[in-house]
């Protein structure tokens, strides 16, 4: 199934994507409020009997899409994922090394963007980049994870935008601050639950600017697996259901580039992941 939030009549809802349609499944469900709660219930390992009957809310084309977890407990970001990626970025001039374990960094839920909705490019940065990624979204509650264990805890998977307001990300090593700037993480359109993608079949993923491709890779190609994500970041903290972690961009960002290409206003950013669909943001200027 696809799961996704969005607004209908001025309040949140979710529900599922059923053809071009989306069939509301939270006005029936006053005790799962949100996506994050219905997921925490366990009940939507049942969604597709809960769409039967429920009313259709509008095709997708014209609906007005939120995050899919609008206001995770956490964003859980992986940095240099891909060995492509670690490549560049060190043939760009970065001295980075490769770490034994995961570098993580943690988002914000209000630097997030829904499918169709802008990307903003604040007015102190002209450096915006784009970093299309596989998202991981949490689906039962655990802490210390086992390998073996990790794909149970996972509820589904979407497509992350994980923009980057490079000049901020470079004031220090610590990289957060590019990353949390309002309406820069894009996440959408849906979640597709884990019954519909294998543990560990590769996906492919390709992010477009204005229709040209920029990056194209899969993920196979990540240096720190699904498992290995999960295990270590419920070694930190536990994780909860309608946590996201972003897994990591590969080859292909703009700053890398010589000379650089950034996101400007006007430009339309697209993230396609095979299995899952295509996210989709416009990019606008912000004060």
């Amino acid at each position: 199934m696809k799961l996704l939030s969005y607004l209908h009549e001025g309040h949140e809802s979710y529900g599922a994507a059923v053809g071009d349609s989306v069939v509301n499944l939270s006005r029936a469900r006053p005790r799962e409020p949100a996506l994050a709660d219905y997921i925490a219930s366990g009940a939507y390992l049942q969604a597709a009997e809960h769409v039967k009957g429920q009313p259709v809310d509008g095709k997708l084309a014209d609906i007005h899409y939120l995050p899919v977890i609008p206001r995770p407990e956490k964003i859980v970001c992986a940095v240099r994922n891909y060995m492509d990626h670690h490549q560049e970025v060190v043939a760009a001039g970065m001295h980075r090394e490769l770490s034994e374990k995961p570098p993580i960094f943690l988002r914000v839920w209000r630097s997030q963007t829904a499918h169709n909705q802008p990307i903003v490019n604040p007015s102190v940065s002209d450096s915006m980049d784009w970093e299309g990624e596989l998202a991981v979204i949490i689906g039962k509650p655990g802490r210390n994870i086992p390998l073996d264990k990790a794909y149970d805890h996972v509820a589904g998977y979407s497509c992350y935008n994980d923009a980057s307001v490079r000049e901020w990300q470079f004031h220090a090593k610590q990289i957060a601050s590019g990353k949390n700037f309002e309406a820069t993480g894009g996440f959408g359109p849906w979640m597709v639950t884990a019954d519909e993608i294998a543990p560990g079949r590769q996906l492919k993923l390709e992010t477009r600017l204005n229709g040209v491709v920029e990056q194209s890779s899969h993920t196979g190609n990540m240096i720190f697996d699904i498992p290995t994500l999960i295990n270590y970041a419920s070694t930190i903290f536990t994780l909860v259901p309608g946590d996201v972690i972003a897994t990591g961009t590969p080859a292909g960002v703009g700053w890398s580039r010589k000379p650089p290409k950034v996101m400007r206003d006007g430009d339309v950013v697209e993230v396609e992941i095979e299995g899952i669909g295509t996210l989709r943001n416009p990019v606008v200027a912000g004060d």
